[in-house]
């Protein structure tokens, strides 16, 4: 996007604005195994709390925690892959930084199962005992 881009208003840089956005999120789904791996994992606790008693509350709960690890996911991408421009060699900072990066994702990823596993497990008992 030019300078002239960034001055201007209107529906196509919006549409544009999305299209980035999309071929992004298109990047990490292809290239990245932990963000399939949230995918599917999102997927399924999504369509687990359809099938139990949930309420609309915890289900939107669930959504937003599926959506932080997911945005997390992202983001931690986007640092991995600034650090590998930037650089080619390996250096102690850089990992430092690709190390908590993914950090970030691994610590709300615990945080996302406690928050799952509060919601789905009374009602998954109930199911099964």
């Amino acid at each position: 996007m030019d300078l002239k881009d960034k001055n201007r208003w209107g529906l196509t840089r919006l549409l544009r604005s999305f299209v980035y956005a999309w071929s992004g999120l298109r990047y990490v789904l292809v290239n990245e195994q932990n963000m399939r791996i949230h995918l599917l994992i999102g997927t399924v606790i999504i369509f687990v709390s359809f099938m139990l008693d949930v309420s609309k509350l915890e289900k939107v709960i669930l959504l937003l925690v599926i959506g932080v690890v997911f945005s997390l996911e992202v983001m931690n991408t986007a640092i991995e892959r600034t650090i590998d421009f930037v650089t080619n060699e390996y250096h102690p900072l850089a990992k430092i930084a690709k190390d908590i990066a993914a950090a970030a994702v691994f610590v709300f990823s615990l945080i996302a199962v406690i928050i799952g596993l509060i919601i789905l497990l009374p009602p998954l008992l109930a199911v099964f005992i």
